[in-house]
């Protein structure tokens, strides 16, 4: 009797630590860790909803660039930050999902050093190829490679990074052989293929956008599993190679032992700068598109699902960690 009174009161007493935590947090400014540039989506998007949370919660949500070597150096900082609800990471799929297969070690644990808050968004990209290209569709760029083999080439941002594995997995699943060229700097391949030397190139909406309105590119094909809102007429690669569901996205963690009354309580004040009309309308012209932060639960849940889903992609495209 006395163990489980015991237990009881302690439940109690911890009931009530959580509740005195939510109600003081946030009580100084909070560390919004993104581990990108300044300027990138990721980071203007960090803002934004830093900005929002600012006003609503009376402290400062600062941001802190940590770019650099795969997103590896802002993940481990954030990691390593104190579990206190002043620091949290604004995270895209790569440190999360896509590094554990692309490198041999790393200096954090994606699924054990962190604890899922909220959902941002996903990112659509597009399967873009230049005018003179006479593939209108996915299904007949297949067509042509096979027809025309070694003459389509394929700029892309390096084999372990987004464009260059989704290039690898369409080669894949096609049964295509067209050549990955790597770029450094993604502008570079773009320009190349708006010239011709290389034919075929994937952006994010953002950067698709107005090179589509101008002219100088042609999509032909989504990456998400549904169609993109305001570009309806658009097909999916799913339409031509079924299964296939890749889209950029962006989640706030926090380190694993955040307490469970904050990362509640920044759920819930994500949620609502999310649910913001003007929000979500600066959210679309990032070609990100939101329902809101979901529940931290939600949120791991579609983590471990997109784990899986790169760890069979990295694995078919026979890519070998570094």
């Amino acid at each position: 009797m006395k163990h489980v009174l015991r237990t009881v009161v302690l439940a109690a007493m911890f009931g009530a630590a959580m509740q005195a935590v939510a109600q003081s947090w946030p009580n100084k400014p909070v560390k919004l860790i993104v581990s990108q540039a300044a300027g990138g989506t990721p980071d203007i998007v960090a803002r934004l909803i830093a900005d929002r949370l600012s006003r609503a919660l009376g402290q400062q949500f600062l941001v802190d660039n940590r770019p650099g070597s795969g997103n590896i150096i802002g993940a481990q900082a954030a990691a390593r930050a104190p579990a206190d609800g002043y620091t949290i990471f604004f995270a895209t799929a790569a440190p999360l999902v896509s590094n554990p297969f692309t490198f041999k070690s790393l200096p954090y644990d994606p699924e054990r050093d962190f604890t899922p808050v909220a959902m941002v968004g996903r990112i659509h990209f597009f399967i873009l190829v230049n005018p003179k290209v006479p593939a209108k569709t996915l299904a007949e760029l297949v067509a042509l490679d096979k027809a025309q083999p070694g003459k389509l080439a394929f700029a892309s941002d390096g084999p372990r990074n987004f464009s260059g594995m989704l290039g690898e997995w369409i080669n894949k699943l096609a049964g295509t052989n067209m050549l990955l060229i790597p770029y450094a700097k993604m502008p570079e391949g773009v320009q190349d293929t708006i010239a011709g030397r290389t034919q075929v190139v994937i952006l994010a909406v953002p950067s698709a956008a107005p090179r589509m309105k101008s002219g100088d590119l042609r999509a032909i094909a989504a990456s998400a599993a549904k169609r993109t809102p305001g570009y309806d007429d658009l097909p999916t690669v799913a339409e031509t190679l079924p299964g296939f569901d890749f889209t950029g996205w962006f989640v706030i963690v926090a380190p694993t032992g955040t307490p469970a009354a904050v990362v509640q309580q920044l759920n819930r004040e994500v949620d609502k700068v999310l649910k913001e009309p003007e929000i979500v309308q600066k959210l679309r012209e990032f070609g990100m598109f939101t329902d809101g932060a979901e529940t931290p639960e939600a949120t791991a849940e579609y983590i471990r699902v997109q784990r899986v889903a790169w760890g069979k992609l990295v694995k078919e495209i026979g890519l070998q960690p570094e």
